[in-house]
């Protein structure tokens, strides 16, 4: 019977220490203060819109494109961005305007030139690029290709002079 008490008094004493221990959880959640939402910022600030691209120096490479936006309340309506042309792009077309070229047709022989058709593929800074572009060149002097000796035939005249040295 003692047995009995003592166990029954290890049961009241671990539920009493479960109840003040989720007295104690609710307690401290009630406390936190949930975080407000954070208001999703809403700015009459425009798209930027940029200038092509100018180099520093000459017509290609290292340059500066300028910035500008719209807006009372924008702490910034320009800027100045640094940017690149390639000196190998068609410059004819800007250095904004990235074209898909099909291959080059046949030379005209009244004009002795041959041209080929570009696709607009892309336009940054909102470039305002032709939708496609035709360029011509010079057909070239049409050679015969010279006759090659096989790969064999120069292997072996060289295993022989090697034995005559």
């Amino acid at each position: 019977m003692q047995q009995q008490q003592q166990q029954c008094r290890m049961f009241t004493a671990a539920l009493l220490a479960l109840v003040f221990l989720l007295a104690a959880v609710s307690t401290t959640e009630a406390g936190k203060k949930e975080k407000p939402e954070k208001k999703a910022k809403k700015s009459d600030c425009g798209e930027w819109q940029w200038s092509v691209c100018v180099p520093t120096s000459g017509d290609c490479g290292l340059g500066t494109r300028e910035g500008t936006r719209t807006g009372a309340e924008c702490k910034q309506t320009t800027k100045t961005q640094k940017c690149k042309i390639p000196c190998n792009w068609k410059k004819q077309f800007g250095a904004e305007c990235k074209y898909q070229f099909q291959a080059w047709g046949e030379c005209d022989l009244n004009t002795a030139l041959k041209t080929r058709t570009g696709n607009l593929k892309r336009a940054l800074h909102n470039a305002d690029c032709q939708k496609t572009v035709t360029i011509s060149k010079p057909c070239g002097k049409l050679t015969k290709p010279k006759p090659q000796e096989s790969k064999k035939k120069k292997k072996e005249g060289k295993k022989q002079e090697k034995m005559l040295d």
